[in-house]
């Protein structure tokens, strides 16, 4: 099958236009770029449609552009220049020829095409459906939580951020790896945004209800706001239910969504609602922040039986982050070197006829 991209074309699924290079309904190229063949919509919304294609004989998505505002089509290029730039397995992969534009026949007017990976599988979304909004466990969460923090770290790193993480946005290809997808609302982290931010100018505003941060809300988002975003996509994955679903604190702000999420531990817990603080300069400041939290939670778990009242306490005070001030309190400070060393010196060192009362065996880990 071919499908023609003439917005006008009287039938574009015509199945007569099946292999051949332009539409028998309106003259328009079948054969985008002499490689493209355009197979069926897959969907739409915003300012884009996408579409399933073959490239010679591989199947990849081409995302078109609806809209001919100069403002659609600068982020639409941006978008594509950004994709190109971010090489990971968790972003959607773009050749350096991936963007051109198309003209319809008897058309002055262009259609910007973006030919990006083909990725298998659904969206979060989709997949908690599928699944009749079974809440995920812990191990998943931590795994996904990582993965997605690790992706982040590389968006950010490149000066931009999201604006716009839902569990719509997050792909699962078959293998597990997650695919952070909709680059269309990214936005870089210049010195003029900045300075427009914070002198407090409003800038272009992407809303997802329940999802997003409330300073981007106002106008005014910042590379935390993607941070509370994700805190609020793990509370649906979590509870199977919407953020919109729950309550807020009237004084703190925060959601009242932990009742619904028994089966998680209070540190997982914790770095959500660290995620989800209401005002950014009290969540992670970088994704490595994030990573830093779930290290703590891995640390507790192996060495469980050694440390039994510990806690994540980064949640609760910003300037308690950071990996060399990690202390545990024991009557000396000990860096975060230092406990793996003790914890594994411990479990080497055990003798069948010690026995530790359960008084003086307990060590409090602190992060301050």
């Amino acid at each position: 099958m071919s499908y023609c991209l003439n917005p006008n074309c009287p039938n574009p699924s015509d199945p007569l236009n099946a292999g051949r290079r332009t539409c028998c309904q309106c003259g328009s190229e079948l054969l985008l770029q002499n490689r493209y063949r355009v197979i069926k919509p897959l969907g739409g919304g915003g300012f884009g449609k996408t579409y399933l294609i073959e490239d010679r004989g591989i199947q990849k998505v081409l995302k078109v552009l609806l809209k001919s505002h100069p403002k659609a089509i600068s982020l639409f290029q941006q978008e594509a220049q950004v994709l190109i730039s971010l090489r990971n397995p968790g972003i959607p992969k773009i050749e350096e020829d991936g963007y051109f534009t198309f003209f319809p026949e008897n058309s002055d007017e262009p259609i910007h095409c973006l030919v990006m990976e083909f990725i298998g599988g659904a969206n979060l979304q989709d997949w908690m459906k599928s699944r009749r909004h079974r809440p995920i466990n812990q191990t998943q969460a931590v795994d996904w939580l990582t993965q997605l923090s690790e992706i982040l770290e590389r968006v950010h790193q490149q000066n931009y951020f999201h604006r716009d993480i839902k569990p719509h946005n997050i792909m699962r290809r078959p293998n597990g790896q997650l695919v952070l997808i909709d680059f269309g609302t990214v936005r870089e982290v210049s010195e003029t945004y900045l300075v427009k931010v914070g002198q407090g100018q409003n800038v272009t505003g992407i809303v997802s209800p329940g999802y997003t941060a409330p300073e981007q809300t106002n106008g005014k988002a910042v590379p935390q706001s993607d941070f509370f975003a994700l805190g609020r996509t793990f509370v649906y994955l979590l509870t199977g239910k919407p953020p919109t679903s729950f309550a807020e604190n009237p004084r703190s702000g925060k959601l009242q969504w932990r009742k619904s999420a028994p089966h998680i531990s209070k540190k997982l817990a914790d770095i959500v609602d660290y995620l989800m603080a209401p005002f950014p300069g009290n969540r992670p400041q970088t994704p490595a922040m994030i990573l830093q939290c779930i290290a703590e939670i891995d640390i507790e778990d192996s060495s469980s039986g050694i440390i039994e009242n510990s806690r994540v306490s980064s949640p609760l005070n910003q300037t308690q982050l950071g990996r060399e001030n990690t202390k545990i309190t024991t009557g000396k400070t000990l860096t975060k070197h230092q406990i793996r060393t003790k914890i594994k010196d411990t479990k080497i060192s055990r003798i069948k006829d010690t026995k530790i009362s359960r008084h003086k065996s307990k060590i409090k880990l602190k992060i301050i």
